[in-house]
C-alpha cells in the first residue's frame, strides 16, 4: 500500500513525506471531511493557509481540500501539523433563503451556484418541497431540513458528501458496499392527522411525534410515512481496528455479522462517522454504525 501527499503553492506541486500516521474523519452530516497529518520542515517545503492538498492512496484519489491551520508541533520547529478541511466546510456560511417548489436535490443546486461550490451527480429526490423560509440559518442546516423534509415525506434518505473535489448527493440505497465487517477485525383551522401502531404502544407505551405543518397537502400520507420512519428500535455500533477500505465513507451501508453477547448483528448497517488512519503501511478505520430503522 503506498500513499500520496501532495501541497500545491501557486505553481509549485509538493510531495512531502509525512512523519505519522494520516487520519481522514468524515461524518454524515453537519461537519466537513477532515485530513491531518504531519510534515517535516525541508528547505524547498513552503505552502500556507488556503492552499490545496490531495492525499491518495495506491494512486487513487481519496481526499481532496484546502489547509486551514498550520502549527508546529510542540517545541519541534522541524515538524509541521496540518489540517486540511474539504468543500463541505464553505456549508458552515450562514444565509437567508425563501424557496418555492424545489426538490432538496434542487437546493442543493441553488446553493452550490450561490457559493461558487462544484457539484457532483445529484440524484433527483422527486419530491416537491411547497414553500420554506430559512432565515440566518448555515448552508448545512438549509440542505439537511431539505433532505429531512424529504425524508418525512418519502422514506427516503439521502447523503450528501465530498468527493475529492465534487458534492455528490445519493440515495442511501445507492450508497451500499459489497464488504463485510465481521470478527476478523395557513387556513385559520388546526387539523390534526394521526398514525398509531396499537401493537408498539403496547409494549412500549405512547411516544409521541409532533410537527406542525404549513399546509395540509399530504398530510395524512406524511403521518404514515412518519410512523412507518420511527416505529422500530434502533442500535448505535461503534467499531475500531477494523481493516480500512477508502471507499468506505460516511452515509456508506456495509454487512456487520458480529455476537455482541446479548445480541447478534447479521444485517446492513450505515456508517455514520468514519476515521481513516494510515501509519506505517497499516490502514486502519474507526466507524460508528446505526442500525434498524435509519432515523434522521
Amino acid at each position: 500500500m503506498s500513499y500520496e501527499l501532495l501541497i500545491q503553492h501557486g505553481s509549485n506541486i509538493m510531495y512531502p513525506p509525512t512523519v505519522e500516521g494520516v487520519t481522514i474523519e468524515w461524518e454524515r452530516k453537519g461537519q466537513p471531511g477532515k485530513l491531518t497529518f504531519e510534515v517535516v520542515k525541508t528547505p524547498g517545503l513552503s505552502f500556507q493557509e488556503g492552499d490545496p492538498c490531495r492525499f491518495s492512496v495506491d494512486g487513487t484519489p481519496v481526499f481532496y481540500g484546502f489547509v486551514f491551520e498550520k502549527s508546529r508541533k510542540g517545541n519541534n520547529p522541524n515538524v509541521i501539523k496540518c489540517v486540511v478541511y474539504d468543500q463541505l466546510y464553505y456549508l458552515k456560511n450562514k444565509d437567508t433563503y425563501v424557496y418555492t417548489n424545489k426538490t432538496a436535490s434542487e437546493v442543493i443546486k441553488m446553493v452550490a451556484e450561490d457559493f461558487q461550490l462544484n457539484v457532483g451527480e445529484l440524484e433527483d429526490t422527486g419530491y416537491k418541497i411547497a414553500s420554506r423560509v430559512e432565515d440566518n440559518q448555515t448552508l448545512f442546516d438549509i440542505i439537511q431540513n431539505a433532505l429531512d423534509e424529504t425524508l418525512k415525506a418519502t422514506e427516503q434518505k439521502y447523503v450528501l458528501y465530498h468527493k475529492v473535489g465534487k458534492l455528490p448527493l445519493k440515495s442511501l440505497g445507492n450508497m451500499k458496499l459489497n464488504m463485510l465487517v465481521d470478527e476478523n477485525k395557513e387556513t385559520g383551522k388546526r387539523e390534526i392527522y394521526i398514525a398509531q401502531d396499537g401493537s408498539h404502544i403496547n409494549q412500549w407505551g405512547v411516544l409521541q411525534y409532533y410537527e406542525k405543518l404549513d399546509s395540509k397537502a399530504n398530510a395524512e400520507a406524511m403521518a404514515d410515512a412518519l410512523l412507518d420512519l420511527y416505529n422500530t428500535k434502533t442500535r448505535t455500533l461503534k467499531l475500531q481496528d477494523v481493516l480500512g477500505d477508502i471507499r468506505v465513507r460516511a452515509g456508506t451501508l456495509l454487512v456487520v455479522m458480529l455476537g455482541l453477547g446479548d445480541i447478534n448483528v447479521s444485517n446492513y448497517l450505515m456508517a455514520e462517522q468514519v476515521k481513516h488512519t494510515f501509519n506505517d503501511g497499516q490502514h486502519l478505520m474507526e466507524l460508528k454504525m446505526r442500525g434498524g430503522t435509519f432515523v434522521a
